[in-house]
């Protein structure tokens, strides 16, 4: 059984050996245990940094492409490299490395196939007030989204099995922590939680450097995945406000037609028939949504099966020492 523990890395010499040397060197049930970065295009020594700490792996970007890709870069060249189990944590030491043991400990046990480590929000120190509200509004959002019961969402914390690897695609560049959660919920992969610890913040966070941009990005990442994978839902809950909203207008109208004053209400009738025609183009938008979205499917599978053949062959085109 092998583990590759990942670090998606943008200028972090200065914290990566803190992380580096809080990473557990052995596990039962684990055989072999790797360390990987993903250095997505960092400006400082961060690269030189990691092979004097002895990474066993480096996947490097020639310039910053963001969290997003930098993560599936990791897991694509994790899988390339024979990982039973990958495990994505911070470069920040964020999380307690102890804690992966914790992590890994669902899929050892063949319960689950991503386990996503529940931080102690409200305990955790340098996060605001503020932060925390929104944390668990986003998580409850997600759990609504995917329908699924993950306490903590946006945690970067997390273990994937192989098989839920291969079957992993994030198309927002911006995080990959949110379209991931609601991916599986929507394709029955098992998905678990366990409350890990966090240690004491080392810099700023760099997700956070607007609590209004961070929420207007986050936003759109789950509506954005939602409607990948729930169009008829979502479009034909739209569609159906629109035709109630119309049919009342429309009986308001026939109300006022037959007690004799139908003439100075013509307003009504144009509004009643606008949004009558929104509803059902609406609906329409789903059904067309709704076939894509079994198309996408169809494709994942395709996907899927390719990984795992490819997975035995050579490295896709990102440089990996």
């Amino acid at each position: 059984m092998k583990l590759i523990i990942q670090i998606p890395c943008y200028n972090e010499e200065e914290t990566l050996e803190l992380a580096y040397n809080d990473l557990p060197r052995h596990i039962d049930g684990i055989d072999t245990i790797e360390y990987l970065i993903i250095n997505d295009g960092s400006k400082d020594n961060t690269v030189a940094k990691a092979r004097e700490l002895g990474f066993h792996h480096i996947v490097s970007f020639k310039q910053n492409k963001g969290l997003a890709k930098g993560f599936m870069a990791g897991i694509d060249a994790c899988l390339h490299l024979g990982a039973d189990i990958i495990v994505n944590t911070d470069a920040d030491n964020q999380y307690c490395g102890a804690d992966i043991e914790k992590l890994v400990k669902p899929i050892l046990e063949q319960k689950a196939d991503i386990v996503i480590g529940e931080r102690p929000i409200d305990q955790t120190e340098h996060f605001s007030w503020k932060k925390k509200k929104f944390q668990h509004l986003g998580s409850w959002i997600v759990r609504v989204a995917s329908n699924s019961d993950i306490p903590d969402a946006p945690s970067g914390f997390r273990a994937y099995s192989r098989d839920a690897a291969m079957r992993l695609n994030v198309v927002n560049e911006y995080t990959y922590t949110l379209e991931t959660i609601i991916q599986a919920g929507h394709n029955k992969i098992a998905m678990t939680s366990v409350p890990i610890r966090t240690n004491p913040e080392t810099r700023p966070s760099r997700l956070f450097s607007s609590m209004w941009r961070y929420m207007k990005r986050s936003s759109t990442v789950i509506t954005r995945s939602f409607v990948m994978y729930r169009p008829l839902k979502f479009f034909s809950t739209i569609g159906l406000i629109l035709l109630i909203l119309g049919a009342a207008l429309g009986v308001r109208f026939l109300v006022y037609m037959f007690s004799g004053d139908g003439n100075g209400h013509i307003q009504s009738l144009i509004l009643t028939a606008i949004l009558i025609m929104m509803g059902f183009q609406t609906l329409t938008i789903g059904l067309i949504g709704d076939t894509i979205a079994a198309n996408r499917k169809i494709l994942e599978d395709v996907q899927y099966r390719i990984r795992k053949i490819d997975c035995n062959g050579e490295n896709n085109g990102n440089k990996v020492d």
